[in-house]
């Protein structure tokens, strides 16, 4: 390396000034470490660039339920079973005048002589009929149709519901005696209820840093996603690892699975807990294809969502949280029946409809039929480092996501609570967390070691702890719908 000016020449000045006798020159270098004025220091940039925006992705249960204490291992709640008596896939005996309910170990016969019951096929062709005889052990009724000579006219296959009784004058209400068989009386029909529970998962993270790195302080300038700013030095990651935790804290409920039996997991002592998706893909309704569908045809796909909706709880109001894909998708489906401005063919929504201020391509909330929606982007969903990343079936492909969206029903859910004994309002999500009066295992953090203000151990470094303990109940499932790729 050559060094200019040579050397007795070199005139250092008293104080830091910038002088031509005083100047040294490292560019002769061969590896292109030693270049211009490296006797000075580098301009450095004291603020981070927020080049991902804001990287936290909780919030979406503080959206749509709440959070509440409890002090076992396990929480368990009940819920309605549905009100009237019917049956699917009954086997029609036609000109024989009978139909048969599939009965098993979980479903019994409850339909007694005297009841009236509606008798329909697939194709819609049904008839009405009063109960004549009915067979407990076989699930076989006999019957007599009002309005033909028998069943002939009904598919094979047949669905039947009860929808009164007629008696003769005088007539009592026939009592069964028997246990088994054939029986014609009356059947009490005692309310039936469905029991499901959840365990927590107790989280954890540490973040450790040792005496030695605290002692060497660099600041950094941040503004973090909890709305603070300033300087930081090594509890910068301490700041990030507190973020991370409580995403986790959110993720392990939407991701949680419960651990099947002979399952890996089950094996080496874990139980895992059953999280949003894993409940509603288990219990509630799944939607498959729906993304990326053409609008004539997304309507269509959402009108037949919308029929099953009016089969189970048919809960007016309801959250959408979608990924891109499936946000544009509806957008697509709205705005092809929203072509209300004439001439034009355009709808513009903001600033008092004029056409020379905006044009509003996206929707936020929307009515069809006797159901409203509100519809949000829910980040978890597109962002790169979860459940964003996709995987292209071939070169050309469009990207498949596993999990497009879902549809969550707003309001509250009445059950029965087993522990209370009596039936209680709840959100139809809500987080069930361990707390007691010596100890709340929500959200915990404390510090170990011997550095940073801890004194607890001989370890040379400070160790931030946090820990929670934590399941998600999902009650009324069936009002739930799952958006999947496949």
């Amino acid at each position: 390396m050559a060094l200019s000016p040579l050397f007795g020449d070199i005139v250092p000045s008293q104080k830091q000034q910038l002088l031509d006798s005083n100047y040294l020159v490292f560019n002769n270098g061969t590896d292109g470490t030693d270049t211009f004025a490296q006797q000075y220091l580098p301009e450095v940039y004291a603020a981070e660039v927020e080049r991902y925006g804001n990287r936290t992705l909780s919030g979406f249960l503080r959206m749509v339920g709440a959070e509440m204490p409890m002090t076992s291992d396990q929480v368990i709640w009940s819920e309605q079973n549905r009100l009237h008596i019917s049956y699917s896939d009954c086997t029609n005996g036609g000109v024989a005048n009978t139909v048969t309910i599939p009965v098993s170990a979980t479903v019994r016969n409850v339909i007694s002589v005297g009841q009236t019951i509606v008798i329909v096929d697939a194709v819609g062709a049904e008839a009405k009929a009063v109960v004549t005889g009915s067979n407990q052990t076989t699930g076989v009724l006999t019957v007599a149709p009002y309005g033909s000579a028998d069943l002939s006219g009904l598919a094979s296959t047949v669905k039947i519901f009860v929808y009164g009784s007629e008696y003769a004058k005088g007539s009592s209400t026939p009592n069964n005696t028997a246990t088994t068989g054939a029986f014609n009386g009356y059947v009490s029909v005692d309310p039936d209820f469905t029991q499901y529970s959840n365990s927590p998962i107790i989280i954890r993270n540490k973040y450790v840093v040792s005496g030695s790195d605290t002692a060497q302080i660099g600041w950094v300038e941040v503004a973090t996603e909890d709305g603070t700013s300033g300087y930081l030095w090594y509890l910068k990651a301490e700041s990030e690892t507190r973020l991370r935790f409580e995403d986790y804290l959110e993720m392990s409920v939407v991701e949680g699975e419960k651990a099947a039996g002979s399952s890996g997991a089950e094996g080496a002592g874990y139980k895992g807990t059953e999280g949003l998706f894993a409940a509603v893909n288990d219990r509630g309704n799944v939607e498959t294809g729906f993304a990326g569908l053409s609008s004539a045809n997304a309507l269509a796909q959402f009108d037949l969502i919308l029929k099953n909706l009016d089969t189970q709880g048919a809960i007016e109001e309801n959250m959408l949280f979608l990924n891109r894909e499936t946000s544009l998708t509806i957008d697509d489906m709205l705005a092809g029946l929203n072509g209300g401005n004439a001439g034009a063919g355009s709808a513009y929504g903001l600033f008092e409809n004029s056409e020379d201020m905006a044009l509003n391509l996206g929707f936020s909330g929307f009515r069809r039929g006797s159901y409203d929606f509100y519809k949000t982007d829910w980040k978890y969903l597109n962002d790169a480092s979860t459940r964003g990343g996709f995987v292209e079936a071939a070169a050309t492909a469009a990207p498949v996501y596993a999990i497009d969206g879902v549809l969550v029903p707003a309001g509250t859910s009445t059950v029965y609570d087993q522990i209370l004994g009596t039936n209680i309002r709840r959100p139809f999500l809500h987080v069930r967390y361990r707390a007691s009066q010596t100890d709340d295992r929500r959200m915990k953090s404390w510090l170990t070691g011997s550095v940073g203000g801890a004194a607890t151990s001989d370890l040379d470094a400070m160790e931030v702890n946090f820990l929670s303990e934590r399941c998600l109940c999902v009650q009324g499932a069936n009002n739930f719908v799952l958006f999947t790729a496949a």
